[in-house]
């Protein structure tokens, strides 16, 4: 995995830009609207405006990219609550993403502080002040997750949002998941925007309880995660967004075997080989089946309906 430069704002249909990236052949943001996706995608699922009442709120924010989510997230923390103190993580490969952004201004519809904070973040990766406490980790997310999970910090929300798991099969693995989720407060909120069975079965794998979001801008919808602890509040509220009967059906076919690498250090096309040759010899319900199936009955369904 090699750092890529280069990028060109691209404009998504909020009037928000992305980037587009040759290294993994895709957008870091719907086109439907990447700042909609920031704040709908994560920052909602995760609860940030009910936990804004606490005193602090600690964030992870796993493959931070142009900063979308975080600026969305302390938007949301401080109007809800000005005096809460952020204690933000960020996770981050390439090191010229953030600077980049920063250039084209693309962080600019943010209120202040936010851009000034998320600047300071791109260029000098740190920042300690009486509302916010941040270190961005530059490198293999496999490598910097390990540094956190040994350094004890636990998130009230954890943003997941590397590339899909075709294109980034190396941070969707039961393995690097097991270590985001051990980074996890007991009564923490997982947010991405995958709606991915191997995504799925991999955090459920890790010990996460998985609910669905609503849809935005794609047809796909994402997922939150929680612990399944005892006396959790966010588990009746993941709970409450259950699977419908086709997404839990996905996760019996063959498209819910995980991506594994045992020792975070694999590359994708040994991780996606990995994955291939358990498929095919896995008991499981093929794919295309469970999707012919799904197909007819909505094709019944609409018949009965006109």
């Amino acid at each position: 995995m090699h750092p890529t430069s280069n990028f060109t704002p691209q404009l998504t249909a909020d009037g928000s830009f992305t980037f587009f990236s040759q290294e993994f052949g895709e957008s870091f943001h719907s086109h439907y609207g990447a700042k909609q996706e920031a704040e709908l995608k994560f920052v909602e699922p995760t609860q940030l405006r009910q936990k804004a009442q606490q005193p602090i709120i600690y964030l992870l924010d796993i493959c931070y990219g142009l900063g979308y989510n975080t600026a969305a997230a302390l938007e949301t923390i401080w109007a809800t609550n000005p005096n809460c103190l952020v204690e933000w993580i960020g996770l981050e490969l390439d090191p010229s993403v953030p600077p980049t952004a920063l250039e084209h201004n693309l962080l600019n519809s943010w209120a202040s502080p936010i851009p000034e904070l998320l600047t300071q973040i791109g260029t000098a990766q740190k920042i300690d002040t009486p509302k916010i406490k941040a270190n961005l980790l530059l490198g293999d997310a496999r490598k910097t997750i390990q540094q956190v999970h040994k350094s004890g910090f636990k998130a009230d929300a954890i943003f997941l949002d590397p590339f899909s798991p075709p294109h980034c099969p190396q941070l969707w693995t039961v393995e690097f998941l097991t270590l985001v989720a051990g980074c996890l407060n007991f009564n923490g909120l997982l947010a991405t925007y995958s709606s991915s069975a191997a995504a799925r079965s991999a955090m459920k794998a890790a010990g996460l309880v998985i609910g669905s979001t609503p849809p935005v801008g794609r047809r796909s919808p994402g997922t939150v995660a929680c612990k399944e602890t005892l006396q959790n509040p966010s588990l009746r509220y993941v709970n409450s967004l259950k699977l419908s009967e086709q997404e839990s059906e996905h996760l019996c076919t063959r498209a819910a075997i995980p991506y594994r690498d045992p020792l975070l250090k694999d590359s994708p096309q040994d991780i996606i080989l990995r994955r291939k040759l358990e498929q095919q010899t896995s008991p499981l319900e093929p794919t295309q089946a469970w999707k012919k199936r799904w197909l007819t009955l909505k094709d019944s369904t609409s018949r009965n309906v006109t």
